[in-house]
Formats: structure tokens, sequence, C-alpha cells
């Protein structure tokens, strides 16, 4: 199947726009920023809404303390840094004041994964997801290009309670319709087969639509989902998949351990326990470099994905 590329675009710019388009029509959505106004693609809100704009500098602990605050008041906050800072460095007052107070914030996470690149391990996080999946209360999204993260952020805007918007800083293609209905905890199929079950999110979308012409080519039927929603994971389109496919394969640019295909393991062990391969990262930290020098590394490549599915599909019985 021949996939229309639209453009390409940094998935940060997505997000830029979504909540750019909600500063225009939500009034009542208001952006706070640790520093990082450029990098997050927030120009536009803050130019446009100079009022309902924070720039509390390099405080992402109190950021969190002020989002909070604001939904009280009835405020839809969208605080902006990257991945790492938006998590690493401030759990405590996520999990305190965000999830377990269910407060209405919406925590954006620009420069995740390796592909943040030459930044090097301090910045690259890849737990992040794990860490945000286990609170309760939040729900998890990881946009898979530059259209969906603009309807995840407009998306989230609309959902009442926290949410953990992930995605990230190099430029891909653009392959989701700009019209396209986003629904939270709802997956989309791209690919029907019968062979093997793909399973992504994030910019490991893009890197299976690049595995699927080789895997045609070996006479592989392949099943993609794009599975932009982590949390609630859409359990109904797993099981529909594996109960025709028999074999499964999850990728994602995060640590194996806790990420999306953690959590479809869980429900293959309790649902339909069938033969699963993992395209991440086995428990390393990362390191300076561009971010495909970086994916190839460490096995979040399109290889990978092909290699999984060659696997996977072997230990089938």
């Amino acid at each position: 199947m021949e996939f229309e590329i639209l453009g390409n675009k940094d998935t940060r710019s997505g997000f830029g726009e979504g909540l750019a388009e909600l500063g225009r029509t939500n009034p009542d959505v208001v952006a706070l920023c640790a520093d990082l106004t450029g990098s997050l693609k927030m120009d536009e809100f803050k130019k446009e809404n100079p009022e309902r704009f924070f720039q509390v500098g390099i405080a992402e602990a109190n950021m969190m303390g002020m989002a909070a605050g604001m939904t009280i008041g009835g405020k839809i906050p969208f605080t902006g840094t990257f991945a790492n800072f938006s998590t690493g460095r401030v759990y405590d007052q996520i999990r305190q004041s965000i999830a377990y107070s269910q407060k209405n914030v919406k925590i954006a996470a620009s420069h995740a994964g390796l592909t943040l690149g030459e930044d090097g391990a301090t910045h690259q996080i890849l737990e992040d997801i794990g860490m945000m999946r286990m609170l309760t209360n939040m729900t998890v999204i990881v946009p898979a290009d530059f259209n969906q993260t603009k309807q995840a952020t407009i998306a989230s805007a609309a959902h009442n309670g926290p949410v953990y918007l992930r995605f990230g800083r190099p430029v891909m293609p653009i392959f989701v319709k700009p019209d396209a209905e986003f629904v939270i905890g709802k997956a989309d199929v791209l690919t029907e087969g019968t062979d093997v079950t793909i399973i992504a999110c994030g910019h490991m979308v893009w890197k299976s639509i690049e595995a699927l012409k080789t895997l045609m080519e070996k006479g592989i039927s392949v099943e993609l989902i794009n599975m932009h929603t982590i949390k609630p994971l859409d359990v109904d389109a797993i099981l529909k998949s594996v109960a025709k496919t028999r074999c499964l394969v999850t990728a994602e640019e995060h640590m194996r351990n806790g990420g999306l295909g953690d959590a479809v393991a869980q429900v293959l062990a309790q649902h339909d326990p069938i033969p699963q391969e993992f395209v991440a990262v086995n428990d390393k930290f990362g390191e300076s470099g561009t971010p495909m020098e970086l994916m190839t590394k460490y096995g979040i490549d399109t290889a990978d994905v092909i290699a999984a599915v060659e696997k996977v599909i072997a230990r089938k019985k």
C-alpha cells in the first residue's frame, strides 16, 4: 500500500499550530512555558494572546503548580517544555498536584526520545511514557506526525482531565490527512493484513510504514496500527487484529520497559497470549548524534522493524 506524503514537518510544529488554533477558538485555554517558547513553537499563541501566556522561566516545578491552580478558575492550561523536564524533573508535582487531584492540565512534552539528537543522553528521555501511564487519571498521547499532533492538541483541550502529550523535534513525513478524525483512545488501522500485526506510536509509525514495502515484497501481509493513545489503550483494536494475525510487533521510540510494548504485552497476557517482539531501546541511555544515526544504532530503525516481523512470524505455531 502506498502512503501519500503530504509534506515534511516536525511534530512540535503541529503542537504549535494546534495551540494557536485553540487560542482563537477557546478563551479558557492558557499556555505556560519554561523558557523554551521557540522550541515548543508557542510563539504564535503568545503573539495573539499575550494576556493568556505565562513565561515562568527555568522553573518547571513551579509551572506545574501554577497550571494546577489555574484549573480551579476554569482555565485549560498547556505547559510547555522538553519531555525530560516535563516528567523527570517534576514527577512529584505532576503526581500530587495534577494526577491525584485530577486537575485539567495538559502537559505538552517536546523533544522526546533519541531523536532530540545532538543534545545527548541528559535530554533524551526514554522513560517518560512509562512514568506517565503509571499515574492514575493520566491520559497519554503520542501522535505520529505533524497533522496528528495538531489534531491531538485540539482533542486534548476538549478532554476533561490530565493529559500527557508527547512529540518531537525532527522533521518527518506527514501522512495523516489534515481533516482526519482524532479520537482519544481509538487506534488508527493504517493497513489490514493477516500474517503479522505491527503496533507503533510516534515517529515509529513512519518507520513501520517504511518497512511495509520490503515486507510486502517478501510476501508478508501486515496489519499496521497507529496506537497514538497509550492510555487508555485500545484493547479491542489489539485483540481484533491478533485474532487474525496470531503474532505482533510493537515499535516505539522509548525504553523497552514501561512503554507501549509493555502495555500491549499486558493485554496479550490477560486475553490472548501470542508471540510478541519489541522494537524499542533496550535498557540504555542515549548519546549525542543525529536523530537517524541514533535510531539505527539503538535498534529502532526501519530494518529493526523488518527483522522483528520476521522473527515473530517464525515463532508462530
